[in-house]
C-alpha cells in the first residue's frame, strides 16, 4: 500500500470522457416497466444521486419516476452528452440520425441483432455506424450491458452493491462484472471507477477504452475482460503507453483459431493461439491473469501496490507447512526467494525463539504464539535487507486471540497497526495471507480498512506478488529499450518480390537467403544448378566439403516429402547423381511442377536447433516467433512470440522464456550457444520484416546454434500478393 500519486498517460485528452462522465444523459425507451432496462437505468440515476440532468424519452407517457418526459430528442430543452438507447435494433439507423442532429456525445445501444446474427445484422449495424459518424457521435455497443461511472454517480445498470474505487473495468461479460461486484463486496479492499460493456466494438474498442482508463483520475488499475480484440495492434500501442503509468490486468477467455486456417508455415501454424496473444500482451506491460476468479485480486493488488521491484520475496510464517507450501507456489510463478544477508538473521535471532529457522522462508517456531507483535517486528528487519522486493506474511495472523487467548486481540491490534504504518511509508509491498481470513477478525478488518491486503489463499496471493514483480521488472527493462528501426529496403530485393508476385509465387529458398544476406543475416553461400553441366561450379566453389541439395520449386513445398533433398555429397560425381534423383523423385511427385534446378549448399555442423518466424497476424500484426526448431517445433510448441517491431530486451527475452533454455545453455558437456547471435538474428528478422511489407510469412528452420553464431539452414519466405513495393 504505497503511497503513489495517481498518474496519467501521457497522451492527449480521450474524446470518450466528454460522455463517460456526462453532466446530462437521456434514456430513449425509458419505461415505467420495472423489468425494462430503460426503468432500471432511471433508478440507478435517481437513487444514485446523479447530479446531472436525466431526460427520459418517452412519447406515451408524461413522467416517470416524478422526472417529466419528452416525446423526442428534439424536445429536450438542453444539450446531451449521453443517450442511452433501450429500444430494438431496427429504430437505431433513425435515431443514430437523430442524436447526429442534437449533437448527443456519445451513445450506449443496449440492443443485440447485429453482426453476431449474420448478414443481415451485419448490413444494419454499419448502417448504425455509418449514421452515427455522419452525426458525430461516438457509440458503445451496440450489444452491450451498459456502463457505470460511480464517481460521477452514473449507475445506467441500477447496480446498487457496487461501491466506487479504483478500478476501471472493461468487460465483454456482463456476468464477469457481477462477480467482481458480489467478490469486491464480500472481500475486496477497493471498488470501481468505471465500468463498460464494449459489445459488438462497432466504433469504439478495447484500446480506445484502456486511453480512457489511462487518463481517469479515478482509477489505479485498468482492468479487461476480453474475449476478442477487433484491433490488437492499436491496443497494444495503448498498452505500451498506459502501462509505464498504471497497470493494467487482463483476463483474455478462450484461444483464438485466427489464421490457423489460411497457414501454410511452421509459424503459420503456431500462430494466433492463446499463447501468443498472452506473449503480445505481456510484451507491453500488461498483467495477464489465466484464472477468472484471480482477476479481483491481481487488480486489487496492483491498485494499492503498484509494483515491486524485482521478484526476490521474503516469507515469514508461523507454520513449517504452510511455509512449504508457499515456497512450491513462488518457484511456480517464477518468484524466488530472497537470500537473507548474515545482518538480517542476526536481527531475526534477536527477537525469535532459537529454534526458528533464519533462512527464508523464516518459520517463527511458536515466538508469536505468545506475542503477535513479533510478526510486524519480523516484517520490519526482512524488509531492511537490500536482496528482499516484498515481503508475504503466512499463516494465522488475525486469529491469534481465537486459537490462544482472548487477551492476545491487543497484541495483535498493534502488530496491525505497525504493518499499516510499515505499508504506508515503505516503498517494499507486504502482502498477507491468513487462515482466518474468511472470518473477518478485528486485526484483519483494521488492515482491510487501511488498505493492506490480506487474502484468504496462499496461491491468490502468490499470483499478486507475480504481478507485483513482473511490473517493477517491465518499468526497469522499458527504460532506454527503443523499438527496433527497420532496414532501408534494398532496390534489388525490392525487385525480387515483384517478380514473385507477378509470377504468383513465393520466394524461392535462395532469393530468401538473399534477402537475409542482404540485410546482415549470416547465411553460408550456395550454387543454383538449372542443369547438371552448371553443378561443376558448385563443386568448384565448395570444394571437397560435404554439400546439401534442394529441389527449386514452387510447386514443392515440403522437398523432404518428394524426395527433393539430397545430403552429405563430396564431388561432382556425386553432386550428378543426386541431380537425376531428385529430378526423378520429384517428377513422380507431381508430374506438373514448375522445377527451376537445385540448390546447392554446404553442409551445416551439428549444434542446437531452432526457429525463427514470422506471421501477419490479422488481429494483432506482424509478430515474430522464436523456439525449439527441427521437426519438433509443432509438438513441443515451446516458442515465445513478440510483436513487431521489438526492442532489444524484447529479443532478450524471447531467448529466456523458453522451457528448453537449459539446452541453449548447454547440457551433459555440450557448451552454451551464442545467446547474443540468436538476439542480433532476431532484431535483424524484425527490421527485415518492416522494411518489405511484401512479406506475408517467414520461416528460418532449422536455424543451428553454435557457441559462436548460428547457421541459417532452411528459408521460406510467402508474399502477400495483395501488396505491391511501395
Amino acid at each position: 500500500m504505497t503511497e503513489t500519486t495517481i498518474q496519467t498517460a501521457p497522451a492527449h485528452k480521450s474524446a470518450l470522457h466528454d460522455f463517460l462522465a456526462p453532466d446530462a444523459i437521456a434514456i430513449i425507451g425509458a419505461s415505467t416497466d420495472p423489468t425494462k432496462r430503460g426503468y432500471k437505468a432511471m433508478v440507478g440515476l435517481i437513487k444514485g444521486n446523479y447530479r446531472g440532468k436525466v431526460y427520459p424519452i418517452n412519447p406515451k407517457v408524461s413522467e416517470i419516476l416524478g422526472v417529466p418526459t419528452c416525446a423526442s430528442l428534439d424536445d429536450v430543452p438542453g444539450p446531451i452528452d449521453l443517450a442511452l438507447i433501450c429500444t430494438p435494433a431496427k429504430t437505431l439507423p433513425g435515431l443514430m440520425a437523430e442524436c447526429g442532429r442534437k449533437g448527443v456525445k456519445g451513445a450506449v445501444i443496449l440492443a443485440s441483432g447485429f453482426r453476431e446474427t449474420g448478414p443481415e445484422g451485419a448490413k444494419l449495424e454499419q448502417e448504425v455506424l455509418d449514421a452515427a459518424r455522419a452525426g458525430g457521435v461516438r457509440i458503445i455497443g451496440p450489444n452491450t450491458s451498459g456502463m457505470f461511472n460511480l464517481h460521477k454517480n452514473v449507475n445506467l445498470l441500477d447496480l446498487r452493491t457496487a461501491k466506487p474505487g479504483d478500478i476501471g473495468f472493461i468487460s465483454q461479460s456482463g456476468n464477469m462484472l457481477l462477480s467482481l461486484v458480489l467478490e469486491a463486496e464480500y472481500n475486496g479492499h477497493v471498488g470501481f471507477s468505471t465500468y463498460v460493456g464494449p459489445g459488438n466494438q462497432t466504433d469504439v474498442g478495447f484500446n480506445d477504452y484502456l486511453r480512457y482508463l489511462g487518463e481517469d483520475e479515478h482509477t489505479r488499475v485498468a482492468t479487461l475482460y476480453v474475449e476478442g480484440f477487433r484491433d490488437g495492434q492499436r491496443f497494444l500501442q495503448a498498452a505500451r503507453e498506459i502501462t509505464p503509468v498504471k497497470p493494467v490486468v487482463v483476463y483474455k477467455s478462450g484461444a483464438t483459431e485466427l489464421g490457423k486456417k489460411a497457414a501454410s508455415s511452421h509459424t503459420g501454424a503456431l500462430a494466433g493461439s492463446y499463447a501468443m496473444t498472452v506473449d503480445l500482451l505481456r510484451q507491453v506491460g500488461v498483467s495477464v491473469v489465466h484464472n477468472s476468479d484471480e482477476i479481483l485480486p491481481v487488480a486489487e493488488g496492483l491498485a494499492l501496490m503498484q509494483q515491486a521491484r524485482g521478484k526476490r520475496i521474503a516469507v515469514i510464517a508461523d507454520g513449517g507447512g504452510q511455509a512449504t507450501i508457499t515456497s512450491d507456489r513462488l518457484s511456480e510463478a517464477g518468484l524466488a526467494l530472497a537470500e537473507l544477508s548474515e545482518a538480517t538473521r542476526k536481527r531475526l535471532a534477536e527477537v525469535l525463539f532459537p529454534q526458528a529457522s533464519l533462512v527464508n522462508p523464516v518459520d517463527v517456531a511458536g515466538s508469536s504464539d505468545a506475542d503477535p507483535e513479533v510478526l510486524a517486528r519480523c516484517v520490519e528487519i526482512v524488509a531492511d535487507d537490500d536482496n528482499v522486493d516484498a515481503v508475504f506474511l503466512v499463516g494465522m495472523f488475525g486469529g491469534y486471540h481465537t486459537r490462544f487467548a482472548e487477551s492476545l486481540l491487543g497484541g495483535e491490534m498493534r502488530a496491525a497497526e505497525s504493518m499499516i504504518e510499515f505499508a504506508r511509508r515503505g516503498d517494499k509491498p507486504l502482502v498477507i495471507y491468513s487462515l482466518y481470513a474468511p472470518v473477518k477478525p478485528p486485526a484483519l478488518r483494521r488492515l482491510h480498512e487501511a488498505g493492506v491486503p490480506v487474502y484468504a489463499s496462499i496461491e491468490y496471493a502468490v499470483k499478486v506478488l507475480q504481478a507485483l514483480g513482473e511490473r517493477g521488472q517491465y518499468l526497469a527493462w522499458q527504460h532506454g529499450q527503443p523499438l527496433q528501426e527497420s532496414v532501408a529496403p534494398d532496390e534489388t530485393m525490392q525487385a525480387m518480390f515483384s517478380r514473385a508476385q507477378t509470377e504468383g509465387r513465393d520466394l524461392y529458398e535462395y532469393e530468401a537467403k538473399t534477402l537475409l544476406r542482404t540485410h546482415g543475416v549470416a547465411v553460408a553461400g550456395e550454387v543454383v544448378a538449372r542443369t547438371p553441366d552448371e553443378l561443376a561450379a558448385a563443386a568448384d566453389a565448395f570444394g571437397e566439403q560435404p554439400l546439401a541439395m534442394k529441389v527449386v520449386s514452387k510447386d514443392i513445398l515440403h522437398k523432404s516429402d518428394a524426395g527433393g533433398v539430397k545430403l552429405n555429397l563430396v564431388g561432382e560425381a556425386a553432386l550428378r547423381e543426386a541431380f537425376e534423383q531428385i529430378m526423378a523423385s520429384c517428377r513422380a511427385y507431381d508430374a506438373n511442377a514448375d522445377i527451376r534446378g537445385v540448390l546447392v549448399t554446404p553442409m551445416a555442423k551439428k549444434g542446437t536447433e531452432v526457429i525463427v518466424g514470422v506471421v501477419r497476424d490479422p488481429i494483432f500484426g506482424p509478430v515474430l516467433m522464436f523456439g525449439l526448431g527441427g521437426i519438433f517445433v509443432e509438438i513441443l510448441e515451446d516458442v515465445a512470440f513478440r510483436a513487431i517491431p521489438l526492442s532489444r530486451r524484447d529479443a532478450e527475452s524471447m531467448v529466456e522464456q523458453l522451457k528448453a533454455r537449459k539446452i541453449l545453455a548447454g547440457v551433459r558437456g555440450e557448451p552454451p550457444v551464442d545467446k547474443a547471435a540468436l538476439v542480433e538474428l532476431l532484431l535483424k528478422v524484425s527490421s527485415i520484416v518492416t522494411a518489405y511489407p511484401q512479406l506475408s510469412e517467414l520461416d528460418l528452420n532449422p536455424v543451428i546454434a553454435y557457441p559462436e553464431g548460428y547457421a541459417v539452414v532452411d528459408a521460406r519466405i510467402i508474399t502477400n500478393r495483395s501488396v505491391l513495393n511501395p
